[in-house]
């Protein structure tokens, strides 16, 4: 087994997730979906979605919500991997082979739901007038929201009934109505490209695809490993002996990583000086115990928890200056200003505060906003 200097791992995982250079425009956000392989949707929106930060950190000349607009409809739909994610188009008849039920998800209490009738009427009518959304379509009434500890889901059983034809690929999300409403059409119209059938079978398949996304992948059980879980050990024990994929350890740790065949890791990172602000959800720091051990940098994503429990804040993102993690900054988008609300230098670490100011001016304009300003917790040293 192959083990990795920390800083080889961190040089790859940088080159890999298209950390190390910066594409351009549409094109870009393309290339870029197709070479992470998925993009973590969020709908919480302080400086830019998830989607947004993770396009605004890869990609220059492009704005907040150019990440849907150049995806959706033709080279994008969205589903579950690990959580619901933007995938690329090839990917589709993958999924839709593999219409899944995910625990979090609760498609069969959906079904029961939402009768047989209006399931199919909400189908013909998408065929008929898409790309629409659930609230262009003809209301059927309303049905019990279902409940996750307090969050309640739709009561309207349109809505439901698209979510439950969207979970089984019968139609996709094909973009978004002015009001950010989803928009769902037939997968023959927004995905005409993609319609053969899979030309391998999915577990193979997906295992390789999540491998490739995450660069390292761990090998114990994750959200990274959603439809995979079943078949996890047998599968990966399979791939690893017919060379699909290698294993590698991370020096200082004893944690099994899967990795792609035949990968190299380049002999210095390649870097422009340029600061970038992370989306929580980064493919970078989706494995929470590899960044601490790679990057000593300790990153929890605190949106969820009651404010007396954080220990930075509300919508935190991480920095990431000449390979190393520098620190992290909550800000958010007030009119046309970019609030700077506080800012946490990460200690023993170089923070370079012309390199911070132009990140932040960089993704003002982005945002749509004119100005930038910082508060107490956030001003220069």
């Amino acid at each position: 087994m192959r083990t990795l200097r920390t800083a080889e791992a961190r040089r790859f995982l940088l080159r890999h997730l298209g950390l190390d250079r910066w594409r351009r425009g549409a094109r870009g956000i393309r290339d870029t979906l197709d070479r992470l392989g998925r993009i973590q949707l969020d709908p919480l929106d302080a400086i830019g979605t998830n989607a947004d930060l993770v396009t605004l950190a890869r990609v220059e000349g492009v704005s907040r919500g150019d990440v849907v607009r150049a995806l959706l409809p033709g080279h994008a739909f969205e589903h579950f991997a690990k959580e619901r994610c933007l995938l690329p188009a090839r990917a589709f008849p993958q999924y839709r082979e593999r219409a899944i039920e995910t625990p979090w998800w609760r498609l069969t209490e959906r079904s029961r739901r939402v009768p047989e009738g209006v399931l199919e009427a909400v189908f013909e009518e998408v065929a008929a007038r898409g790309p629409k959304s659930a609230a262009e379509l003809t209301d059927h009434g309303a049905v019990e929201a279902l409940d996750w500890s307090g969050w309640k889901g739709t009561s309207r059983m349109t809505t439901m009934a698209l979510e439950i034809l969207w979970t089984r690929c019968r139609v996709v999300v094909a973009g978004r109505a002015p009001d950010g409403a989803k928009r769902f059409d037939l997968p023959r119209r927004a995905l005409p490209a993609h319609h053969d059938r899979p030309a391998a079978p999915f577990g193979p398949w997906a295992l390789k695809e999540r491998v490739a996304s995450a660069g390292l992948l761990a090998r114990a059980v994750s959200p990274s490993w959603s439809m995979l879980r079943d078949e996890r050990v047998a599968l990966t024990e399979r791939m690893l002996d017919e060379g699909e994929v290698e294993e590698v350890r991370v020096e200082g740790s004893s944690r099994p990583y899967l990795a792609p065949a035949g990968f190299t890791v380049p002999r210095r990172h390649r870097d422009d000086g340029r600061m970038r602000i992370l989306g929580p959800l980064d493919p970078l720091i989706w494995d929470r115990k590899l960044v601490r051990q790679i990057f000593g940098f300790d990153y929890v994503w605190e949106v969820y928890k009651p404010a007396s429990d954080r220990r930075w804040g509300w919508y935190v993102c991480p920095l990431l200056h000449r390979g190393d993690l520098v620190g992290r900054v909550e800000a958010k988008v007030q009119k046309n200003t970019l609030v700077v609300q506080r800012l946490w230098r990460e200690e023993g670490v170089d923070f370079d505060e012309d390199a911070f100011d132009a990140a932040i001016e960089r993704h003002a304009e982005a945002c749509g906003a004119t100005a930038t300003r910082r508060l107490r917790g956030a001003r220069r040293r």
